[in-house]
C-alpha cells in the first residue's frame, strides 16, 4: 500500500489541491510505520518540489 501511495502522490504532485487531498487520505489510511516512511519520502521529495513545502504541517502531531 505504501508504494502505491507514493506512486499516486508523485502523479498528482502537479496539482497542490489534489496532492493535499491524497496526502491527507494517505495519512489517515496508512499504518504508523508507513506514515513515518511517508514523512521521510515527503521531506526528500519536497526538496525538489518546493511548492509542496506547505504540506509539511500535515506531519506535525
Amino acid at each position: 500500500m505504501f508504494d502505491y501511495t507514493i506512486l499516486i502522490l508523485e502523479k498528482v504532485s502537479f496539482d497542490t489541491l489534489l496532492f493535499s487531498k491524497e496526502l491527507q487520505k494517505a495519512i489517515h489510511t496508512l499504518t504508523p510505520s508507513d506514515i513515518q516512511k511517508l514523512e521521510k519520502w515527503f521531506i526528500d521529495y519536497s526538496q525538489s518540489h518546493t511548492e509542496l513545502d506547505q504540506f509539511k504541517t500535515y506531519f506535525l502531531n
